[in-house]
């Protein structure tokens, strides 16, 4: 192990930085990632130890960061595409969709495009500031979507992605990335969490909550409340990997805990919740004793406000809601 705690953040700089220092088709381009380290310092250091061809500060323009990209993994490089808030991913929503996640279909060639950035709400950021576009993209074929949620799966799944032939969108919640209580030691040896993986972040046998990202650790407070209020033992299952998704770990947990309650900060309606709700119906329907429940944002625009935006995100206060009414059906 290091013997220095890391934050998430630094675990992902680290991930970076030892994938290039592994593999010279590696590098890294987007807005000001160079001489400024990115918008939040993930890439403090990597213009000085790699130079200017392979950290590249780009012009601010999504459709060129990703399109420049597309071109270079199809010459075999293996470009990391920073979205310097991930709201502007829709600005190249063409190149990701329509070229990215078609070109192994259309040519036959890897496609290894990791396209990553900070995304999520908590931290005041406005409506411009705080998407959850994961189940855009969950949507895709031919890509992929992990969201991690620890500082060891941060920087694990990260090296991860980077070696994978497949596009892969790397979703980093601004809110973990310097939470003290995510600091941790890591590995000094080389590891990598494998995509398509999820993972029990606590074991219980009441009822199973599926979520990801940072409403991980909210279900975990809620989980700890059930337990010491409601004597109620509620298994969290961290999903990791939204594409590919684990489905066994999925019908596993459920089938042993019956009811399950699925958790997630992206808007309520055709949401990634609604595929698992699809999923666990038509799956597993003579397993469950209460319906599937979901928390989730509201069908609104994203608030300016801060008191609307503790309204608007789920939270703990919302799944003990949600979990109780579920365990008393």
């Amino acid at each position: 192990m290091s013997d220095k705690k890391v934050t998430y953040l630094e675990a992902i700089g680290q991930a970076i930085h030892e994938e290039m220092l592994r593999d010279e088709a590696v590098f890294l381009l987007g807005e000001d990632v160079g001489a400024y380290g990115g918008a939040f310092k993930v890439s403090a250091g990597l213009l000085d130890a790699f130079g200017p061809e392979r950290v590249i500060d780009t012009p601010m323009s999504e459709a060129a960061i990703i399109g420049s990209a597309v071109g270079a993994a199809l010459m075999g490089m293996r470009p990391i595409a920073e979205m310097q808030f991930i709201d502007f991913i829709t600005c190249g929503f063409d190149q990701i969709v329509n070229m990215a996640s078609k070109m192994y279909w259309r040519v036959g060639m890897p496609v290894p495009i990791v396209i990553r950035g900070p995304s999520g709400g908590g931290t005041k950021g406005g409506p411009f500031h705080s998407s959850s576009p994961e189940s855009w993209f969950f949507h895709v074929p031919g890509m992929k979507v992990v969201v991690p949620s620890t500082t060891y799966d941060a920087k694990g799944m990260l090296k991860a992605a980077i070696r994978d032939n497949n596009p892969v969108l790397y979703l980093e919640h601004k809110l973990l990335y310097r939470m003290p209580e995510l600091r941790e030691e890591l590995p000094s040896d080389d590891y990598v969490v494998p995509l398509g993986k999820a993972i029990i972040r606590r074991e219980g046998e009441d009822m199973t909550i599926l979520t990801y990202g940072a409403m991980v650790h909210q279900c975990l407070r809620a989980a700890q409340v059930l337990e010491h209020d409601d004597d109620l033992e509620v298994e969290v299952l961290d999903l990791r990997s939204l594409s590919p998704l684990d489905r066994e770990s999925i019908m596993a947990s459920v089938k042993r805990t019956n009811k399950v309650l699925i958790v997630h900060e992206d808007t309520l309606t055709g949401g990634i919740g609604a595929e698992l709700a699809a999923i666990l119906s038509a799956d597993l329907f003579e397993y469950l004793d209460g319906p599937i429940t979901r928390v989730a944002a509201p069908d609104v625009p994203f608030p300016y406000a801060p008191p609307l935006e503790d309204a608007y995100l789920p939270n703990a206060a919302k799944i003990l809601s949600a979990a109780r009414e579920l365990a008393a059906y």
